[in-house]
C-alpha cells in the first residue's frame, strides 16, 4: 500500500464533515436484508461529500460483515482486575517491556525524533503499539471497508460509525487504504488501530517520504504521537495515575484497566 500524500490532510474540514453528517437521513438495519439499499443511500451522501470513483466503487463492492456484527453484539467489556488484564494481554510488565526496549534500541534515532516533535515518550508509544497489535504482528483479519460500512449501517451505533465509514472511502480515494485491506472488527486499521476518521484527522508522515500509510510503523507511531499531543498531552509531565497526562491516555482507550496497563508498561519501557 502506497499511502496518501500529506497534502491531502484536511483535519478541520474532516472534523466539520464528521460533525455535520445527517445520520437521521439514512435508514439503518439490524441484519443483512437492508444493506444493499442502505449502500445506495450512503453512496449519494458520500458523493455529495467529495468521495470519488475509487471510494464509491469500494462501497458498491462492500459486503455485510457478519463476523463484525457478532463480535460487536457479544462484547463483554474490560472487566478484569489489573493483574489479570496484564497477565492476559502482556504476559508480564517486565517481559513486555523487555520486548519493547529491544525495538526502542533498534530505532533509537526515530523515537528520539518523535519525542522531540510531539513530546510523547517512546515508552508510551511502544506500550500502545504492543498492546494493540503485538508490535504489528496482528493487525486484524477483517476487511476494513466491509466492517466499517456494516457498523455504519447497523442501527445500534450508526451515528458514531457513519463519519468513519465516509473517511474510509476517502482513504481509498487517496490511495491510503486498499478496498481489500484487512483490519480489526470495527474497521480499525494499521499498527496502532486507528479508526478511519481519526486516521484522516491525526495521520502524520513518520518516515519523511511525503506520504502517510498506517501499515507503515513509522507513520503509525508518528500519528499516534500526534493524536495524543492534540488530545492534550503535556510534554515532560508524568503519565501515571494522578499525573497530568494519564487522562490523555483515556482519549486513546476508555477502559481504566487499559489506561493503567499502558501507563505501567510505558514507565517500565522508558525512553
Amino acid at each position: 500500500m502506497s499511502g496518501f500524500h500529506s497534502r491531502h490532510f484536511l483535519p478541520a474540514a474532516v472534523l466539520a464533515l464528521m460533525a455535520a453528517l445527517p445520520a437521521q437521513a439514512l435508514t439503518c438495519g439490524n441484519d443483512a436484508s437492508g444493506f444493499a439499499a442502505w449502500k445506495a443511500e450512503f453512496a449519494a451522501l458520500a458523493q455529495a461529500n467529495g468521495v470519488g470513483q475509487a471510494g464509491l466503487s469500494a462501497l458498491a463492492n462492500a459486503q455485510y460483515a457478519t463476523r463484525t456484527i457478532n463480535a460487536d453484539r457479544n462484547q463483554t467489556g474490560v472487566r478484569y482486575a489489573l493483574d489479570d488484564f496484564i497477565r492476559i494481554r502482556l504476559g508480564s510488565v517486565d517481559g513486555f517491556a523487555a520486548q519493547a526496549r529491544r525495538r526502542l534500541d533498534r530505532n533509537r534515532a526515530f523515537f528520539d525524533q518523535i519525542t522531540a516533535t510531539y513530546g510523547v515518550p517512546a515508552g508510551v508509544l511502544l506500550a500502545i503499539h504492543g498492546m494493540e497489535t503485538g508490535f504489528g504482528a496482528n493487525m486484524g483479519s477483517e476487511n476494513v471497508i466491509n466492517s466499517i460500512t456494516t457498523m455504519a449501517y447497523d442501527c445500534r451505533r450508526s451515528e458514531f460509525f457513519l463519519p468513519h465509514a465516509l473517511s474510509a472511502l476517502l482513504l481509498v480515494d487517496y490511495g491510503a487504504l486498499s478496498p481489500n485491506q484487512q483490519g480489526a472488527f470495527h474497521g480499525e486499521l494499521g499498527h496502532t488501530q486507528f479508526l478511519p476518521g481519526n486516521a484522516l484527522t491525526y495521520g502524520r508522515d513518520g518516515d519523511g517520504d511525503g506520504r502517510v500509510d498506517f501499515y507503515n510503523m513509522a507513520d503509525a507511531l508518528a500519528s499516534t504521537a500526534n493524536f495524543l499531543r492534540q488530545k492534550g498531552w503535556q510534554p515532560g509531565l508524568g503519565f501515571q495515575q494522578g499525573e497530568p497526562n494519564f487522562a490523555v491516555i483515556g482519549e486513546w482507550n476508555a477502559a481504566t484497566v487499559y489506561q493503567q496497563a499502558i501507563a505501567l508498561a510505558g514507565q517500565a519501557i522508558g525512553n
